[in-house]
């Protein structure tokens, strides 16, 4: 399909999944004409007028002509048919649209009101970066049967899966579509969390953490539109991050809880705060076999936010009154392990986190970029220590280019997406 291609010529696409039998009735007679002509061959004839139909073709063939759809024309083609709509949820789909060098990434910032109104912005991340957000021209809303009190989607947590993005709240799930701004609730998680960490991994989600009566890892489905539990986190841990890279799922921060007194009798609540544990998805295992983190910020600090890119993960780490900045790298042995590299800090002022807390939201644009989206907690009376730093901080869109090892100030999030999550869709 030739590059210059629009949505016109792609009405052969956007057919019926059944055959018409209409068409199969006036091929016949047209057979029993052209076979009388003496210059073509009948199997020459018959070939050509027996051409199927585009959704007779295997997966694997219809999946290399929808990688080369151009964008404008994807957002018609899951209204096809469950099939296409599934084809084009699967990594196998992103992997041909890569390697077409037709991919393209999008940053989407999503916040639910307490009324269970989705309100969301778009932002393209490829270079260059655009100058500002598009707000999406209506909020969806929540069903009211989804809402269970006003705090069901407080501290939710997003992971992008295909065009979707899933948002992860207290006992319930929503489906967010990038492409028709639709809202759809989907099964919610086994365990009810809040403040826990989730990532996607290979088409699936994996949430762990925010619960103080289990420490199971739940994974979910989005084509059952079910979760199951896969494993036991090596610590309970509430107010924890999520991140993905190299197939592991990271668990990053938070406090532990249902942990007692440590050695030296002192609490052992905070010794989560600057850690992280790692599962390997493929293998079912946690990386290392013992009890423990998998890796320690050096110098200590809290967690606060976390994203991954190939075999990387990016934690920015709070310290009372300063932020740091780490990549940490996996070594491929047994046993696990790693090493840590301390990066320049987000240009956030020390004084913007006094009198409050700072939040995170963070995503990995391919292996190129870090987006830190920044957003202040107004504690008692902080407000007026803080006094302009939180208007400068407030929804900032912080970018880390990961090869130029700099920062760099994006355009804020609009007004109306205060507290809102930022995941990062490709297609």
């Amino acid at each position: 399909m030739a590059d210059a291609c629009n949505s016109r010529s792609l009405s052969w696409l956007v057919k019926p999944c059944r055959p018409d039998p209409r068409r199969e009735i006036i091929a016949h007679p047209s057979l029993e004409i052209v076979h009388h002509h003496h210059n073509l061959r009948p199997s020459a004839v018959a070939s050509a007028s027996a051409a199927a139909p585009l959704v007779s073709l295997p997966d694997d063939l219809l999946l290399e002509c929808l990688s080369r759809v151009p964008p404008s024309s994807l957002p018609a083609l899951p209204l096809v048919c469950r099939r296409f709509s599934l084809l084009l949820d699967s990594p196998a789909f992103l992997r041909l649209r890569r390697a077409h060098g037709r991919l393209r990434r999008t940053l989407h910032a999503l916040a639910l009101s307490d009324l269970g109104l989705v309100s969301s912005a778009s932002l393209p991340v490829d270079a260059p970066l655009a100058s500002a957000w598009a707000p999406s021209s209506a909020s969806a809303v929540v069903p009211l049967e989804t809402l269970d009190g006003s705090f069901t989607f407080s501290h939710a947590r997003v992971a992008a899966v295909g065009r979707s993005i899933y948002i992860i709240g207290r006992g319930a799930t929503l489906r967010y579509d990038t492409w028709t701004g639709a809202v759809a609730p989907r099964a919610p998680t086994i365990f009810p969390r809040k403040k826990f960490a989730a990532a996607a991994i290979g088409g699936k989600i994996y949430v762990a953490g925010g619960v103080a009566r289990t420490s199971a890892v739940e994974e979910y489905d989005p084509t059952a539109d079910a979760w199951r539990v896969v494993a036991e986190a090596p610590r309970q841990r509430y107010g924890c991050v999520g991140a993905v890279a190299g197939g592991v799922f990271y668990i990053a921060g938070g406090l532990r809880v249902g942990g007692g007194v440590g050695e030296g009798g002192r609490l052992d609540a905070h010794v989560c705060a600057g850690s992280m544990d790692a599962y390997n998805v493929e293998a079912g295992a946690w990386v290392r076999g013992r009890p423990g983190a998998a890796a320690a910020v050096p110098g200590g600090g809290c967690v606060v936010g976390a994203c991954g890119t190939g075999v990387h993960v990016y934690v920015v780490a709070s310290h009372a009154v300063e932020l740091s900045f780490w990549r940490w790298e996996a070594r491929a042995r047994r046993g696990g392990g790693g090493e840590w590299a301390r990066l320049e800090p987000p240009p956030i002022s020390a004084r913007a986190g006094l009198g409050g807390a700072l939040r995170f939201s963070c995503a990995a644009v391919g292996e190129e970029k870090v987006v830190a989206l920044v957003h202040v907690s107004v504690g008692c009376g902080g407000a007026g220590r803080r006094g302009s730093d939180a208007v400068a901080v407030e929804g900032a869109v912080l970018v880390y280019d990961i090869k130029g090892g700099e920062w760099t100030r994006g355009p804020d999030l609009p007004p109306g997406l205060r507290r809102a999550a930022v995941a990062c869709v490709e297609f």
